[in-house]
């Protein structure tokens, strides 16, 4: 057996023995540039990788069996579906000549669209113009407990891919509270069925209500905010550190809160909590409550959130928490 090369040598040690792995990416490009003389293209390395995709394959699947399958079988029944396969009426017809000729005419047409509409054509894979972190990517699919947040599929089952709630192209940032995650299908469909105005909608997050105590709030309260919501402490606490979380637009009711908002919130909770329990070894525990409509004793309608901070001994008897707010009901 002849003696391998220093070159083999310290490529099968790595790959054997040093690889660490967080996804498919290394042996691939690595099988690229053995494949191919020791060199290839950018753009080459990312077809390589985008074959080992089963997301860019099933999401064409939905593509050839939704749309371009169902026109040219049912609407021009060019073609016929036989359980997971398509076939070309009439085919053995053709002649090698023809065959080359009808190739030909349909490369020209890909050709003349291209060059009619650009990249425009691919819109509906690249909603949002610009790059997303690994590590933004991440949190955004650890927040979702890398779930579809839309019909709920989980990663193992389907791709999922980090959407912005309102596209950039209409107002929408990077910020974490405007990401969301959704499966290939979701993100796709989404598009094409929500027609809603998103410049209307950013402009309500600069609602304000002349008089209302949380809108013309003394800036110097504020003890912590992010771009859609922030927090202070309240004014008749019910226990120290009593904390009110609540979003910067004026909106009396929590359930018209909008996504990005609700993620805002949640993530000023967590923040919260965190610095919270940090400054004060006694909290042991936490109530989170909103009073919604008057009927469940909101005074102000500005939505906020409470998070109050519990000790242990901060009352006699802390069983049933939060349905005290119907003082018989609390015990049970």
């Amino acid at each position: 057996m002849p003696e391998h090369s220093h070159a083999y040598k310290v490529l099968e040690n790595f790959i054997r023995d040093q690889m660490r792995m967080s996804h498919i990416y290394q042996p691939v490009m690595l099988i690229t540039l053995l494949q191919n003389r020791g060199r290839a293209q950018i753009r080459d390395i990312a077809k390589s990788l985008l074959a080992y995709d089963q997301s860019q394959i099933e999401y064409y699947e939905q593509i050839t069996k939704n749309m371009v399958g169902r026109v040219l079988t049912k609407n021009r029944s060019l073609t016929e579906r036989v359980d997971d396969e398509y076939r070309l009426k009439r085919f053995d017809e053709l002649s090698s000549e023809e065959l080359k000729g009808l190739v030909s005419l349909c490369q020209q047409k890909v050709a003349e669209y291209i060059a009619k509409r650009g990249s425009r054509i691919w819109e509906h894979r690249t909603k949002s113009e610009g790059y997303i972190s690994g590590t933004l990517r991440y949190e955004v699919l650890k927040r979702a407990k890398f779930r579809c947040e839309l019909c709920g599929i989980s990663a193992d089952e389907k791709a999922l891919e980090v959407d912005h709630i309102v596209p950039r192209n209409r107002g929408g940032t990077d910020d974490l509270t405007n990401l969301q995650a959704l499966c290939y299908s979701c993100n796709a469909m989404k598009r094409d069925r929500d027609d809603t105005d998103f410049r209307g909608i950013a402009a309500t997050y600069q609602l304000r209500e002349k008089g209302c105590a949380f809108c013309d709030l003394d800036a110097s309260r504020i003890i912590a905010e992010n771009s859609l919501c922030f927090a202070i402490r309240d004014a008749f606490p019910v226990t120290e550190r009593h904390t009110l979380i609540m979003p910067k637009r004026h909106v009396a009711d929590y359930f018209l809160l909008y996504q990005p908002e609700l993620n805002a919130v949640h993530s000023l909770l967590l923040d919260m909590k965190t610095e919270i329990a940090g400054q004060d070894e006694a909290v042991s525990g936490f109530n989170v409550g909103v009073n919604e409509g008057a009927a469940a004793g909101q005074t102000i309608f500005h939505c906020h959130v409470h998070l109050i901070p519990r000790r242990v001994g901060d009352v006699v008897n802390p069983r049933g928490g939060v349905r005290g707010v119907i003082r018989t009901k609390q015990s049970y």
